[in-house]
């Protein structure tokens, strides 16, 4: 089994210490912070422990307070409604005895529909044509934030491939869309629930980029603080997570140090598998001399 393969899903593979309780751990506690898709990602991981015969439709979460990576994360899971459709839980991620998120997953026994429709898939570049080596050939490729070309390392858990490279190097995008291929760098089970919780992972993955793009600005430069305040998802059709997904992202609006970031998910085949949204604070950090 490779080494991203077992990163991914040791992230997944929680502990359990008691009924509807589950123990997390971080998976590099040199961080300055628990990243944010692990928390929901693990948070429904415990909660799909104690449904059966039932998939997850949905997650809302409120990240509440910065997570500690040099600590584990305990996950209470409380059953609030197993209805003949629907099945709800609440997850609350707990560290030095304070919530650092709370999270609701709702599972659906799944039926047919009157109702069938989607919005289409964005014409892009396929993600053959943004591997590594196409991008080495480009000439501004030198110039984009090391922390951006290790998109491209293959020891990541999750590989995602940029379509509007230049945004990283100051290009504004004046409509705000912008698109990411990402799947699973290794071949996970067949379970359906795992694709899930790695689709959660991946979709807090350069979501508030959506804000920043506008202005030709990356959440990686200095002069930027940033922070997920909340994050929802909402699964639409079967996918696989280790296979090619389009991630098509924009921000409907900005105000006030907070902006909301939106996005679409497609398999390779244009069939819509996923919806996220994400509100966070973004703010230009003040200068030293104000």
């Amino acid at each position: 089994m490779s080494k991203t393969s077992i990163d991914l899903l040791s992230i997944f593979d929680l502990e359990p210490i008691e009924v509807n309780l589950f123990r997390g751990n971080n998976p590099n506690p040199l961080l300055q912070r628990v990243f944010g898709g692990q928390v929901i990602a693990q948070a429904m991981v415990a909660a799909c422990r104690t449904v059966k015969d039932r998939l997850p439709h949905s997650l809302h979460g409120y990240f509440i307070q910065t997570g500690d990576p040099q600590v584990p994360i305990i996950y209470e899971v409380r059953g609030l409604r197993d209805g003949k459709s629907y099945s709800t839980r609440s997850v609350t991620a707990i560290q030095h005895g304070k919530p650092i998120s709370s999270i609701m997953v709702s599972f659906h026994a799944g039926e047919q529909g009157a109702f069938d429709h989607q919005n289409n898939m964005p014409a892009v570049l396929p993600p053959e044509m943004l591997a590594a080596e196409e991008i080495f050939k480009r000439s501004n490729f030198a110039d984009i934030p090391e922390f951006i070309r290790g998109y491209y390392d293959r020891d990541r858990p999750i590989e995602l491939r940029p379509v509007e490279i230049g945004r990283y190097v100051g290009q504004k995008i004046d409509d705000g869309r912008f698109h990411i291929w990402m799947k699973a760098a290794a071949k996970l089970p067949d379970d359906p629930t795992i694709h899930m919780c790695a689709l959660v992972y991946a979709s807090d993955l350069a979501l508030l980029d959506a804000i920043t793009v506008r202005y030709g600005r990356t959440l990686f430069d200095g002069r930027m603080i940033s922070a997920s305040l909340d994050h929802a998802i909402w699964f639409h059709r079967p996918f696989r997570a280790d296979e090619w997904l389009l991630y098509a992202k924009e921000s409907p609006s900005a105000q006030g140090g907070r902006g909301l970031a939106c996005g679409l998910i497609f398999r390779r085949d244009g069939t819509l598998v996923a919806s996220v949204s994400q509100e966070g604070s973004v703010r230009e950090r003040r200068s030293l001399s104000s």
